[in-house]
C-alpha cells in the first residue's frame, strides 16, 4: 500500500468502526505488509521536520551570535532550558493523546481517536493559559538566579523567557497536532507545517532581531518574537483544520464536545510519568548548568553548551526524536491491531536506521568541530577549546541517545510510560550530577569532566531502556476510555 493509501478522511464522527470504515480513514499499511517501509514511513518526515525545526534554532543561535555576542547566545539556552522544565509537563498530554490514538487508529476506532484529541486540545488550552503563563512570567526573574547565570546573561534571558512564557499556545498546538497525525498514520502534514512555521519564524526573526528598515533591531527578545508569532499563526490554522474534518484527525461535531473525565483521566495516566520524566531531564539540565556556571570560564562554557549541546546535537537529538516518533506509532498501531510481535520488530527496526543518521552527523563533530563553532560567530580561543572538548564527546554519545529514545518509544507507544521516568532519573539526573558533585567536592571540575558525565548519562539511559523493552511487559497492557 502507499504513502497515500488513505482515500478518505473521516467526514463525521461516529461510533461505526467496521472494517471498511477502517480502510477509508487509516493507513493500514502501517500494521500490514512489509515493516521497514512502514517504519520509514513515519519516521522520514519526522526526522525531516525536528532536523528543519532545529536548524530555525541554529540560525537563530547565528543572528544572535553575530549582533549581540555569545551572552545573547547564552541567554537562548539557558531560557529553553528553563521553558521547557516547564512546557514539558503540558506537552506530556499530547504523550498520553499519542498513546491512546494510535492504539485506537490500529483498532479503526474512528470515534476514540477524534474525541481524544478534541480533549487533549481542551486540557492543554487550560493549563497553557491558566497556569502556564501568569506563573512562567512571575517566577522567570527567580529562575534565571536557580542556573547561576551572569549577570549579563540575565539581563538578555529575561525579556526572552517572558515572551515564551506567555505566547506559547500557538506552538503547543502545533506540538499536539504533530502528535495526533502522526500516532494515527500522517506524517507529512505535520512536516508541512513544520516546514511552513520555521520558515515564517526565519523570516520574521531576520527582521525583529538585527531589526529591518522602520523595524528596530530587537535582539535577543526578537528571537522570541519570531517564535511565539509563527507558532501562534500555525496554531490558528491548525484549530481551522480540525474543527472542519480535513485532517485523517479532526474534532467531533458539535454536541458531542463536552469535557469526557475518562479521557482526560487517561491523557493524565500515560501522559503524566513522561511529563515528570521530562521535568526530571530538565530540572537535571538546570543543576547541569549550575555546575557549568560555577566554572571559572562560566560564560564562555555556557555558550558553548547553548550551541554545541542544544543547537548542533539537536541535528542527532531531533532526528532520534523522530525515529522515537515513528516508533511509538507504529508499536502502539500494532499492538492496537493485536500484533505484538510485529510492534517489537518496529522498534528494532527504528533504532538501526537512528543509528545511521547519529553515526553520519557525529563524524562530521568528530571532524569538524572548529568550522561548525565558527559558523556561530565562536572563534574566541578559550571558547573554541571547550566546544571542540564537548563536540568530540557528543559525536560518541549520539549513538547512545538515539538507541535510548528508539526504545523509549516502543515502550511509551505501547503505554508503558513509567519505566521511561524511572530509567530518566537514574541515567539523566543521578548518574551526571553525581559524577559533578563528587568530583566537585573533592577536586576541580573541569568542562571535560561535565560532558563525561553526560556521555556516562547517555550510555545508562540506552541500556536500561533496552533490557527493559525486551521484559515485554508492554504487551499486556490494556487501554479503555468507554463508548460514548
Amino acid at each position: 500500500m502507499s504513502d497515500d493509501s488513505r482515500v478518505a478522511a473521516p467526514q463525521e464522527n461516529t461510533s461505526d468502526d467496521s472494517a471498511s470504515s477502517k480502510e477509508s480513514v487509516y493507513d493500514r499499511s502501517i500494521i500490514e505488509g512489509p515493516l521497514l517501509p512502514a517504519v520509514w514511513k513515519i519516521a522520514w518526515p519526522t526526522m525531516l521536520q525536528n532536523v528543519i525545526g532545529g536548524l530555525q534554532g541554529i540560525i537563530d543561535h547565528t543572528l544572535v551570535g553575530h549582533y549581540v555576542g555569545f551572552t545573547g547566545n547564552a541567554a537562548i539556552g539557558v531560557s529553553w532550558q528553563i521553558f521547557l522544565v516547564v512546557v514539558v509537563f503540558i506537552s506530556s498530554l499530547f504523550t498520553g493523546m499519542s498513546v491512546l490514538v494510535a492504539r485506537f487508529a490500529g483498532a479503526g476506532e474512528v470515534s476514540k481517536v477524534n474525541r481524544t484529541v478534541y480533549q487533549a486540545f481542551i486540557t492543554a488550552i487550560i493549563l497553557s493559559l491558566g497556569i502556564l503563563a501568569p506563573l512562567g512570567y512571575i517566577f522567570s526573574p527567580n529562575l534565571l538566579d536557580l542556573v547561576n547565570a551572569a549577570p549579563e546573561v540575565q539581563d538578555e534571558a529575561l525579556p526572552y523567557l517572558r515572551i515564551m512564557f506567555m505566547f506559547s499556545s500557538g506552538m503547543l498546538l502545533f506540538f499536539m497536532l504533530g502528535g495526533a497525525l502522526r500516532s494515527a498514520g500522517d506524517a507529512k502534514t505535520p512536516l508541512r507545517l513544520g516546514l511552513a512555521m520555521t520558515v515564517l519564524n526565519i523570516v520574521l526573526n531576520i527582521i525583529l532581531i538585527p531589526g529591518l528598515g522602520p523595524v528596530p533591531a530587537f535582539g535577543t527578545q526578537g528571537a522570541a518574537l519570531g517564535t511565539v508569532i509563527s507558532g501562534g499563526i500555525i496554531g490558528i490554522y491548525a484549530i481551522f483544520q480540525l474543527f472542519s474534518g480535513g485532517w485523517v484527525v479532526s474534532f467531533p461535531k458539535r454536541g458531542n464536545r463536552d469535557i469526557d473525565w475518562n479521557i482526560i483521566r487517561a491523557l493524565f495516566k500515560y501522559g503524566l510519568p513522561t511529563g515528570i520524566q521530562g521535568i526530571a531531564m530538565n530540572v537535571g539540565g538546570v543543576f547541569l548548568l549550575a555546575f557549568i556556571g560555577s566554572l571559572a570560564a562560566s560564560a564562555a562554557a555556557q555558550a558553548v553548551y547553548a550551541v554545541s549541546y542544544t543547537q548542533l546535537f539537536s541535528l542527532i537529538t531531533w532526528t532520534s526524536v523522530g525515529i522515537m516518533g515513528a516508533a511509538a506509532a507504529v508499536a502502539g498501531q500494532n499492538l492496537g491491531a493485536g500484533d505484538a510481535d510485529r510492534a517489537a520488530q518496529s522498534v528494532r527496526v527504528a533504532s538501526r536506521i537512528g543509528l545511521l543518521m547519529a553515526g553520519f552527523i557525529g563524524l562530521l563533530f568528530l571532524l569538524l568541530p572548529a568550522q561548525l563553532l565558527a559558523i556561530f560567530g565562536m572563534n574566541e580561543p578559550e571558547v573554541v577549546d571547550i566546544g571542540v572538548q564537548l563536540l568530540r564527546v557528543l559525536s560518541v554519545s549520539g549513538l547512545f541517545v538515539t538507541v535510548a529514545l528508539s526504545y523509549t518509544g516502543g515502550l511509551q507507544g505501547t503505554g508503558d510510560t513509567k519505566s521511561p521516568l524511572y530509567i530518566s532519573i537514574i541515567s539523566q539526573i543521578i548518574i551526571p550530577l553525581g559524577i559533578c558533585f563528587v568530583i566537585q567536592q573533592t577536586g576541580n571540575l573541569d568542562p571535560i569532566d561535565i560532558w563525561i558525565a553526560i556521555l556516562l548519562g547517555h550510555i545508562t539511559r540506552c541500556t536500561l531502556s533496552v533490557l527493559r523493552f525486551n521484559q515485554g511487559k508492554w504487551r499486556s497492557i490494556k487501554i479503555d476510555i468507554g463508548e460514548k
